[in-house]
């Protein structure tokens, strides 16, 4: 298990149900979730297969974006 760690525009609970149906159903993502107290927006995945690039290309179809933080 890896702890894959963003920077993202997920900022407020509208976002966060806009997001989950997505983050759910992606291949290799155990758990997740977004801190939008922290400024940074940082979203934090429990991964078991799925790469910074598929977190990245899943969150940009629904219109967000991520940086890698480390």
């Amino acid at each position: 298990m890896k702890t894959l760690k963003f920077k993202t525009n997920i900022n407020c609970g509208g976002c966060v149900s806009k997001v989950t149906p997505f983050l759910n159903k992606q291949k290799g993502v155990e758990s997740w979730e977004v801190d939008t107290a922290n400024p940074d927006k940082i979203l934090t995945i429990e991964s078991d297969g799925a790469s910074e690039e598929d977190i990245k290309a899943t969150l940009q179809k629904v219109g967000f974006k991520a940086e890698t933080v480390d």
